[in-house]
């Protein structure tokens, strides 16, 4: 948040717990290429996403995350 300079958050469907920013209930997940990959990386290796294609992947990864 400091990185682009936000000061608050505002809507009450925003909140931030410890280091998370929750929208919603889920985890947001910022611009960061890199960290991006990183969680879906996490999903992909999961023995529950095998062979769910492309979108069970989707499915699984925002169930938890923005």
């Amino acid at each position: 948040m400091k990185k682009v300079k936000v000061k608050e958050l505002r809507g009450e469907e925003w909140k931030i717990e410890g280091d998370l920013v929750i929208k919603e209930g889920k985890i947001y997940v910022p611009k960061d290429v890199e960290l991006r990959v990183e969680i879906i990386q996490l999903y992909h290796d999961m023995p529950v996403a095998e062979h769910g294609g492309q979108w069970k992947m989707v499915e699984l990864v925002t169930r938890n995350y923005w």
